[in-house]
């Protein structure tokens, strides 16, 4: 469903309402840059072109199902009173991350890396007095797989279907408190590189992850690289794109969300949060303001 709201200023948002089970209706679903694609071609036939410049393709068959179905994903869930914050981390706060891991390393990392571990230290220390230093504490993320589907599908980046692997950071509440940001980037990086073998387990009905969502546990979502900033309907590019929250179905997981600031400021990441109840807000916040 979509909605487009025009104000007196001139301006105008498109409201977009849509679930990951759609299109064929056989239960199939997409994944982000499904929806981009699909929005994208949205915008280009909006625009008078003929016909979308990138085909879809809607295979979900080619990929085969596993021998064995998956066992259920969330078995316990537990309601918490989570509040909702804004935090942006600068763009040159994520270079001197950058720079710190790639003369620890000896390697670069991407901005998700960065900002990963960042928004994952920030959390633990603010859930200093909420988790032993036992406790494990997680990241989980979906990860992309198309680039692991060469020679499966008939074409892998117009795929509008699913497409992703579960990663997960986990370590201790105090080891992500102490270890240095370069320490947390590597952990990141080493639960992306995961992604091929838990993918091919995945294919033969191996399956890794028991990610509990509890309060030491925390979901994120990258839409800063999709291309829904990306997308024009005859008016030029947004200016800012964001979900909308739904207050009262979010908290049974703490969520991270990273988007592009709005415009004109467009370095660094605007990281949307539900992960933290109140009590632990105002740290977390502080924590996230020294990267700013």
């Amino acid at each position: 469903m979509a909605q487009a709201t025009r104000f007196t200023c001139g301006g105008f948002v498109v409201g977009i309402s849509f679930s990951h089970a759609v299109f064929d209706g056989q239960g199939s679903v997409f994944d982000g840059q499904g929806a981009s694609r699909f929005l994208t071609a949205v915008g280009e036939l909006a625009r008078g072109l003929p016909a979308p410049s990138v085909a879809p393709v809607w295979d979900r068959d080619a990929i085969p199902d596993p021998p064995s179905p998956p066992p259920p994903f969330f078995t316990v869930l537990t309601e918490f009173r989570l509040v909702t914050q804004v935090a942006d981390i600068s763009a040159e706060s994520i270079e001197r991350v950058k720079d710190e891991f790639k003369q620890a390393a000896g390697e670069g990392c991407s901005t998700f890396d960065a900002v990963t571990a960042v928004v994952f230290k920030c959390r633990a220390l603010a859930l200093v007095g909420a988790l032993p230093d036992d406790a494990k504490v997680r990241v989980g993320f979906a990860a992309g797989t198309r680039h692991l589907l060469h020679g499966v599908l008939p074409a892998v980046d117009s795929y509008y279907g699913n497409c992703v692997c579960l990663a997960c950071v986990a370590t201790t509440s105090r080891a992500a408190r102490e270890s240095a940001l370069v320490e947390l980037v590597g952990a990141v990086r080493e639960a992306k590189e995961a992604v091929v073998a838990g993918f091919a387990d995945w294919r033969r009905g191996v399956y890794r992850h028991d990610v509990p969502l509890d309060y030491s546990t925390a979901v994120l979502v990258d839409w800063s690289r999709l291309g829904f900033d990306e997308v024009d309907y005859g008016f030029g590019l947004p200016g800012y794109v964001f979900p909308c929250p739904h207050d009262d179905q979010a908290n049974f997981f703490a969520t991270l969300l990273f988007v592009r600031p709005p415009a004109p400021r467009r370095g660094g990441i605007r990281v949307l949060l539900r992960c933290v109840e109140e009590p632990h807000a105002s740290m977390f916040a502080a924590e996230l303001d020294k990267f700013a």
